[in-house]
């Protein structure tokens, strides 16, 4: 845990603002509860230069505007072409064309209006034709090869079993292949089932015409509207240059001239119509076709496999609005707020489209950013996000599993998931995605004891049906965590009805999944983040910490299955570390700790795994363990009553003392079993043989091992007399006026209350108490002449709220001392002046 000792910020000059220190991912790094916790400064998001942002549909975009451009100027001409050849051609020459010129007039005509028609409808029929079931294809094919290479490979698995002796290897393959196999079919079947079963037609597969099969279906239409349109365009082409060549417009309109520029005219328009047509499939074919303009910006979009159908409906769109409306409406439309409108469509493959984009935006590196910033900043678009997660149809799995991953994004950013959050049901959505499928949250548990019965991986059942229940837990899990690291998002978790209960239930985990070797990762992973929510719920700060850890302490399953993880999970160590450091939040709360102490073999365990020596490091299970037993016994007579029956555990922790990693644990644990089990408790007339270890620790150490090395000393006085006292510093080699000038030293340094050791000057005032009340009064003769009335005098005028509390949630002080530290200020004093004082 680190500290920010000057604790004051920019803008807020003479104040210091404590709050608790989140873990981001919910493990790793101790949170000392024994000290408040500062906030961290917010890390400033990085801005991004305007060279650092990259969107590749801009190309698209861009590419839709030439077109439009293209598409506009060919329309205008056609269209002047028409006006001329209807109002002066056939309206002011009638009579004097000869019938060829009439006939070819008439056909441009029919022409350009035939490619006008078609032209018009023809995005219509190009946006039905990107509704494909080319996804169902691409399953059925990878399912067929699927199934082709599971043959194989278990033909080579059991030739390899009957060769060899590694039968568990051979059946763990064809697991795997058989599991990859049943989920590409499954894939395929859903797919099939959302065409099958939805009660409207699918447009690309509407049959226009009864008996007229594959010919008059609407995907076909829009390729022979597209081939209509050129072969307008080059009749259009090939007439207006044969009369243009020719010139023969018969004698009536050689000797009229204005005749004869009127059909120049018309054929000049039609044929410079005609030709700008051309040059926009020409230059549409050229970027689609061969430079692959779609493909390419699918790739640089990172959109996988499927984005190409996606890509190519944004573009349709894009160009669709600049043909209909100005031709720079198109270059307004990105991919994310496209994405998002599919959403709120009533076709599930737009909706599939939309929640394919966003994904992959939010899980990209270069898009992610942006991405997520737009999102979160459309109100709309999360809570369609939030609904989605509702959805519990198989053939809508792919769309709830995208929209749930869209919002583990969206719940990383602090902003995002005050709004995510804020969408009323949001938290009920959240909790759905804890289902199981059969009401059973620890179902992958005993699957694992099933295995592990069997001897043999392959009684690892799927699930109760082929949905996949595992996924959407697993981001359910994810979504939480992230949401728990505010504390009015805990609230909210705390207060939808069921949840706490189905987070608990996921941190179930039984022998058979702990110990199997063949357990699957995700069934692992479902426990750590149950974990890792349920210690983020136990370790919020003030009010909400409070309700949360009641709640979750009566639930009569929460400190058991903490127990199975600490038993049985030795395989484990950063699930145990979880487990404890969950027990150790929980245990700030009074009813909580007696009930953790009572639970069979949960102390016992703790102090197992707190003298284990593979655990004996920095930051490890060990230290975890130490920090929960001190928190178990702080303020519990109870708890140090049980500890002390427990054998040899006193003499272990006074062992413990010459262990630098497990001595600031020890030492607390010493001190609380001394101060709460009873001074009549006749086990702690041995607690006399860590006093040279604990008055040794004082002289050299700094900082928290200081502040409870004079804890201890302090308390174990309270067991010995003034001459054992002076028997344990001569035997630690200290002399008295070092051990006085010691204390007083510590005074003049801490001249204010530090956050780091908040009880530090309330430990050395005691212990100086303890020491002037001795009969041969020399202790006090010293500190009068090392001018401790000043020092205390200064105390006095400095003292707060931040040295009245044993422990700290976040900035709240938790377990308040009897006595505060003025009083204790005042009775030294008066013992330094001749009085007699109070009894501490």
């Amino acid at each position: 845990m680190k500290f920010n000792k000057d604790a004051r910020r920019e803008g807020d000059s003479g104040s210091i603002r404590l709050d608790i220190v989140r873990n981001a991912n919910g493990s790793g790094g101790s949170l000392d509860f024994f000290g408040p916790q500062p906030e961290p400064s917010d890390p400033t998001p990085r801005r991004r230069r305007d060279g650092d942002f990259r969107a590749p549909e801009k190309k698209l975009t861009l590419f839709a505007l030439r077109l439009a451009v293209l598409e506009k100027a060919a329309s205008g001409l056609g269209t002047l072409a028409f006006i001329w050849a209807t109002v002066v051609l056939l309206g002011g020459f009638a009579t004097s064309l000869l019938p060829k010129d009439f006939w070819y007039v008439t056909i441009i005509l029919l022409s350009e209006g035939t490619r006008i028609f078609s032209r018009s409808h023809e995005l219509e029929w190009q946006h039905h034709a990107t509704w494909t079931l080319a996804s169902a294809g691409r399953y059925s094919f990878r399912a067929i090869k699927s199934s082709s290479r599971f043959l194989v490979r278990a033909v080579k698995a059991a030739f390899h079993c009957a060769a060899s002796a590694s039968r568990l290897e051979g059946d763990r393959r064809r697991q795997i292949a058989a599991e990859e196999e049943q989920r590409r079919t499954v894939e395929f079947q859903k797919q099939l089932v959302r065409y099958g079963t939805q009660r409207t037609w699918h447009p690309p597969e509407v049959p226009l015409l009864p008996y007229a099969g594959w010919v008059f279906i609407s995907k076909n239409i829009s390729r022979a509207l597209t081939w209509l349109q050129i072969a307008s365009a080059l009749s259009c082409v090939t007439l207006s240059t044969m009369r243009l060549v020719q010139q023969d417009y018969g004698e009536s309109a050689q000797e009229t001239a204005n005749g004869k520029m009127a059909l120049d005219l018309f054929y000049g328009l039609a044929l410079a119509e005609a030709l700008m047509f051309l040059v926009e499939k020409i230059y549409w074919t050229w970027k689609i076709s061969y430079c692959g303009l779609l493909q390419q910006v699918s790739t640089e979009c990172e959109l996988g496999a499927a984005g190409v159908v996606s890509i190519r409906r944004f573009f349709y769109d894009a160009y669709s609005q600049c043909i209909e409306r100005s031709i720079f409406d198109g270059i307004k439309m990105d991919l994310v707020t496209f994405a998002a409108e599919l959403l709120d469509s009533e076709s599930p493959d737009e909706q599939l489209i939309g929640a394919r984009i966003l994904q992959q935006f939010a899980k990209s590196e270069s898009f992610a950013f942006e991405a997520l910033r737009k999102i979160g900043t459309t109100t709309r678009a999360i809570e369609r996000l939030i609904e989605m997660l509702n959805w519990k149809n198989p053939a809508e799995e792919e769309i709830r599993r995208c929209a749930a991953e869209v919002v583990s994004k969206l719940a990383g950013k602090r902003q995002n998931a005050l709004r995510v959050a804020g969408i009323p049901g949001a938290m009920e959505s959240i909790a759905s995605l804890l289902y199981t499928g059969g009401g059973r949250a620890a179902s992958a548990s005993r699957t694992a004891e099933a295995t592990a019965a069997d001897g043999s991986s392959d009684a690892v059942a799927t699930g109760e049906s082929n949905y996949e229940f595992a996924v959407f837990n697993l981001l359910g899990l994810l979504i939480l965590k992230k949401l728990a690291k505010d504390d009015d998002n805990c609230f909210k978790i705390g207060n939808t009805r069921g949840l706490l209960a189905r987070i608990v239930d996921f941190t179930s985990a039984k022998q058979g999944l702990l110990r199997n070797e063949h357990a699957l990762e995700s069934q692992i992973r479902a426990v750590t983040r149950a974990l890792q929510v349920v210690k983020m719920l136990v370790r919020a700060t003030g009010g909400t910490g409070k309700m949360l850890r009641q709640e979750i302490s009566e639930i009569v399953f929460t400190v058991s299955n903490i127990r199975e993880i600490l038993q049985c999970g030795e395989r484990h160590t950063e699930l145990q570390k979880l487990a404890i450091e969950t027990l150790t939040g929980l245990a700030m709360d009074e009813t909580a700790k007696e009930r953790i102490a009572s639970t069979g073999g949960i102390v016992k365990l703790l102090f197992a795994i707190f003298f284990k020596p593979e655990f004996v490091s920095e930051n490890s299970v060990g230290v975890e363990a130490g920090e929960a037993l001190a928190m178990l016994t702080l303020e519990s007579r109870k708890n140090c009553v049980l500890i002390l029956k427990k054998g040899d555990v006193l003499e272990r922790l006074i062992a413990a003392l010459a262990n630098p990693v497990l001595q600031l644990n020890a030492s607390r644990i010493l001190r609380n079993l001394c101060a709460y089990s009873g001074a009549e408790s006749a086990w702690l007339n041995q607690i006399t043989a860590a006093m040279s270890t604990v008055l040794k620790a004082t002289m050299k150490e700094t900082g928290k091992l200081l502040e409870v090395s004079i804890g201890v000393t302090m308390q174990i006085c309270k067991f010995m007399s003034s001459e054992q006292f002076a028997a344990e510093l001569e035997r630690a080699d200290i002399k008295e006026a070092d051990y006085v000038e010691k204390l007083v030293k510590i005074l003049k340094e801490y001249k204010y209350p530090d956050i780091k050791v908040p009880r530090i000057r309330r430990f050395v005032i005691q212990q100086a108490i303890w020491m002037m009340r001795c009969p041969h009064e020399k202790y006090l003769k010293l500190f009068k002449d090392l001018e401790m009335e000043k020092l205390l005098e200064s105390v006095a005028e400095t003292t707060s709220d931040l040295e009245c509390f044993h422990v700290f949630s976040g900035s709240v002080g938790l377990s308040q001392h009897r006595k505060t530290v003025s009083s204790i200020v005042d009775n030294a004093l008066v013992l330094l002046s001749g009085g007699t004082g109070q009894e501490e």
